[in-house]
């Protein structure tokens, strides 16, 4: 293995196993998404839904090689109704979660507390965000019972053609002397071979097939299958025991085949928004609808959704400054 060896909390970190022509990533949270879900004191189960979604759309997000953003949103019919979480590249992430807390608590007494069943049947969008001078791209997969990993799998072998494979892991740790915080780690693997017909995978169903037919799957190159195996073997304290750290991980995995890492990107919880953005955004209302958020105490109060940052205005100079 060779490469810069600066992995830790809240990083990602690029590798490649020549061997088997796969590239990927890990991630591994701490202080990060630990800051995000205490902020919020979400339920246990909503935390560990939003922890997995923020530990995925880095694993995508720090793929991109310009200054913009990635944001990554559930929209369900579950108790979680909606993860939303935004990276500004290079290395800053907020998150957020819209739950149903009546029927969140209902699901927790029922045992159903996995994000599959917590999400329902949706959509997951991923957004990618160059800025004003640039359109958006985005794609959009299913949810219909998948899990977050089987959901950016699916998008990848519909948007890009890209065999990939994806772990993500989530943990509460608990350190002498100190309370629980929250962990989130994953990796990403992806099969990218020299010879493009190595590549190849099973065509999704087309919809006129008839009821019953056999439709022959391709057979899959060794060393994807291989590669596959292995992620298989991570184990989620892997993921997310702080004392094992993503070079040992990926030692472990691909040893034999030869890994190689590259320069690891850190990673800050930091919000974007400021009291000018929200000036801003009042800008877009009309003098009746600011008039009507005027709280009883004479002021208008603005909570970000991401960091639970209160703005608070006195009306009079709201209007002043809108009008200057």
């Amino acid at each position: 293995m060779s490469g810069e060896t600066a992995s830790g909390d809240d990083r990602v970190l690029p590798f490649q196993a020549e061997g088997l022509d796969v590239r990927g990533r890990v991630v591994r949270l701490g202080p990060a998404v630990d800051t995000i879900l205490r902020r919020h004191d979400y339920p246990e189960p909503v935390a560990r839904a939003l922890a997995e979604a923020t530990a995925l759309c880095l694993l995508l997000g720090t793929t991109l090689k310009f200054d913009g953003r990635f944001i990554l949103q559930t929209r369900t019919d579950g108790p979680v109704r909606m993860l939303v979480v935004d990276f500004q590249a290079p290395d800053r992430v907020r998150a957020c979660a819209t739950f149903d807390a009546a029927a969140v608590a209902a699901a927790v007494a029922a045992g159903r507390t996995g994000t599959v069943e917590l999400l329902g049947a949706g959509h997951l969008a991923m957004t990618i965000d160059q800025g004003p001078d640039m359109s958006r791209y985005q794609g959009v997969v299913a949810l219909e019972g998948e899990s977050l990993e089987a959901a950016a799998d699916q998008y990848f072998r519909q948007s890009e053609q890209i065999p990939t494979r994806v772990r993500l892991a989530v943990a509460e740790s608990f350190a002498a002397g100190e309370g629980p915080a929250w962990r989130a780690g994953g990796m990403m693997i992806q099969f990218l071979p020299a010879v493009p017909e190595r590549m190849r995978q099973a065509d999704l169903p087309p919809g006129d097939v008839p009821e019953g037919a056999d439709l022959a799957a391709p057979a899959e190159d060794d060393a994807w299958v291989e590669a596959k195996l292995l992620l298989g073997t991570v184990e989620d304290h892997e993921l997310t025991d702080p004392t094992v750290t993503s070079e040992d991980l990926l030692y472990r995995l691909f040893h034999e085949r030869g890994v190689r890492v590259f320069e690891s990107q850190p990673i800050v919880e930091k919000c974007r928004c400021s009291r000018e953005a929200v000036t801003g955004m009042l800008r877009n209302f009309s003098t009746a609808e600011r008039r009507d958020m005027v709280a009883d105490d004479g002021s208008i109060v603005v909570t970000c959704e991401f960091c639970n940052t209160r703005y608070e205005f006195d009306p009079p100079a709201v209007e002043a400054l809108l009008a200057a």
